[in-house]
């Protein structure tokens, strides 16, 4: 019925006159031009943590449908494809999130928290996994919410765990450098030490023939010792 109906507009379509031709090609253009823009802002307004929620994917959703999601809104929201200035923006949401969702660790990640969410809001409600409550469109909406609060609390554990990784880093850096600036200054100190070798040698031997020349007296050259007279005894 749908494949006659569309027969019938194109043969309508067709039949029309130039100018009514060209205003629905018009109207048509606007109309794709409508969907391209009502997309970006939608990406763009989508939780950026949550792939699934920028692909507009419900979770646990098959690779298969990750990939043809993927190409149906890239195709559609290509920057060269569109006059939206937002375009290259939402394209590189949307790739973004496609990478992450066919990176099985990342996925992993996001599907635990997402079942973490789930259960945290079981809980609070006292519900069970077969309440009807799970099933309406208010607890699709909490567990949204939920799921929002658990990824941003495991985003700004990740980046207190990268900080500390990196002052950790950053002190043992450090560490480093002040083992090998106590080895420069020992390996210049002993090479000083051996740069004065021959002088402190020299030093040496003058201060200890400076030392000979003091107790041997004349016999070093110094001056002579004057001998004292024997004094005859009167009468």
């Amino acid at each position: 019925m749908a494949t006659k109906d569309a027969q019938d507009a194109q043969d309508a379509q067709d039949d029309a006159p130039v100018d009514t031709r060209d205003a629905l090609e018009v109207l048509e253009s606007e109309a794709k031009e409508w969907d391209k823009d009502a997309e970006i802002d939608r990406i763009l307004k989508a939780f950026r943590l949550d792939a699934y929620a920028v692909l507009g994917l419900k979770p646990g959703v098959p690779e298969s449908d990750i990939k043809a999601a993927y190409r149906k809104k890239s195709l559609l929201i290509h920057p060269d494809k569109t006059k939206n200035p937002l375009a290259p923006e939402a394209f590189d949401r949307l790739k973004k999130a496609q990478t992450e969702l066919m990176d099985e660790k990342h996925r992993l990640t996001l599907d635990e928290a997402i079942a973490d969410a789930r259960m945290l809001l079981i809980r609070e409600h006292k519900w069970t996994v077969d309440s009807p409550e799970l099933k309406t469109d208010d607890f699709s909406r909490k567990w949204a919410d939920k799921t929002k609060f658990v990824l941003i609390e495991n985003e700004q554990r990740r980046r207190r765990q990268v900080k500390g990784q990196m002052q950790e880093e950053g002190r043992e850096q450090r560490r480093q450098d002040e083992e090998v600036e106590q080895r420069r200054r020992k390996r210049q100190h002993e090479e000083d030490w051996e740069a004065t070798r021959d002088q402190r040698i020299s030093s040496w031997r003058q201060f200890q023939k400076g030392g000979k020349v003091a107790a041997g007296g004349d016999e070093a050259g110094g001056p002579e010792r004057k001998k004292k007279k024997k004094l005859k005894p009167i009468g």
